[in-house]
């Protein structure tokens, strides 16, 4: 029986158990179980995105990158051109993209790379089409363009997310504030800081004990469910990725139609045949990656604003600036002078640990 067939088994079992107090542990068993052989397609999917097809083994340059995804004809392809200049091949039928095809956008002097993925087709998780190695390079990806028809958005964007979940990707969300010590001796001891309202001990335990994991300490710092647990488990085969639902092709609805598609969250409705609102993804686009550009001043000279040093995160240091720079000058470094709006005082002298703000201008003294 192939991985497939047994994950098809398994939430068939799911859907015939009804949910109740005396069938909450055995439903715990079969999430965990799912969650391992969803791991083992994940494997299959990282040794097969390579070599499975021409075009899926892109290289990853630039300060971010960011993924196309969606089903076949939504326009991802007219929106990598328009953005990018790339022409990727586009033609009114589906199935027209068969390869990724990467393209750079210069942005607020930053360049990012954009990926126009093959689309995908629901089933894609368990291996239909193209589908494990179109999501698997989407794994690697800073942030992920989910674009969709407007005429029909809600059941494609729950499609789409489905098939990304069921691949370990979990959009606009945080990490679950959940900590597993495993130990020597001693069983299975769970603590918490917030009630749990969501899941029970004895699925905490059926969990553990189905990894095998006989003799740990729990903590729960959030109201988490039995797949929150699972995927703290599972941590290395998780992949906590920012999204954005571009939502195409607006000059076909009507006012009334657009401003309902503004109560989507995380949602931007465009035209990207005709160029319409595509400032507006690209600013959301910015604030979604958390990129941050510092300028450099040589000491005696004027800043150079012509090509900031770009970093990614939401608490960017002095530290990783240098890190950034050359590897050697942290062990040189004595100290920074930063102006913007990071420091009190213009220019203020600052340390290793000092938090770095979008546009901050820095000369690092040596020692």
């Amino acid at each position: 029986m192939t991985t497939v067939q047994k994950i098809e088994d398994i939430e068939a079992e799911m859907a015939r158990t009804q949910k109740n107090k005396a069938t909450e542990k055995h439903l715990g068993l079969l999430k965990a179980r799912l969650a391992k052989l969803r791991a083992d397609l994940l494997k299959e999917a990282a040794q097969s995105s390579g070599g499975g097809g021409e075009g899926f083994d892109v290289k990853k340059t630039g300060v971010a990158s960011i993924g196309f995804v969606g089903f076949p004809s939504v326009g991802k392809s007219t929106l990598l051109t328009k953005l990018t200049g790339v022409e990727s091949e586009i033609a009114a039928y589906e199935f027209t993209t068969l390869t990724t095809v990467p393209g750079f956008i210069k942005y607020r002097g930053a360049k990012i790379q954009m990926l126009d993925l093959p689309g995908i087709i629901e089933g894609a998780k368990d291996g239909k089409g193209r589908g494990k190695q179109v999501i698997a390079v989407a794994r690697s990806c800073d942030l992920i363009f989910i674009v969709l028809d407007v005429n029909k958005p809600l059941k494609d964007k729950e499609i789409i997310e489905r098939e990304l979940e069921g691949f370990g990707i979990r959009l606009n969300r945080d990490p679950p504030d959940i900590i597993v010590q495993p130990k020597e001796s001693g069983g299975i001891s769970i603590t918490n800081t917030v009630p749990l309202t969501k899941i029970t001990t004895d699925e905490v335990k059926s969990v553990l004990q189905e990894y095998r994991m006989n003799s740990c300490n729990v903590s729960f710092r959030c109201d988490a469910t039995v797949d929150d647990l699972i995927d703290v488990i599972n941590a290395q085969n998780r992949r906590y990725i920012p999204a954005i639902y571009v939502l195409n092709k607006i000059d076909s609805i009507s006012i009334e139609e657009l401003e309902l598609l503004y109560r989507i969250p995380n949602a931007v409705p465009i035209s990207a045949g005709k160029e319409w609102n595509l400032d507006e993804l690209l600013g959301i686009m910015w604030d979604r990656l958390n990129l941050v550009r510092v300028y450099t001043k040589p000491r005696g000279k004027m800043p150079d604003f012509s090509d900031p040093v770009v970093l990614r995160g939401q608490h960017c240091t002095v530290r990783d600036f240098c890190n950034k720079i050359h590897h050697t000058l942290v062990a040189e470094f004595k100290t920074a002078q930063v102006y913007g709006s990071s420091v009190k005082h213009q220019p203020q002298y600052v340390g290793l640990a000092h938090v770095l703000q979008d546009e901050d201008v820095i000369t690092i003294l040596k020692k």
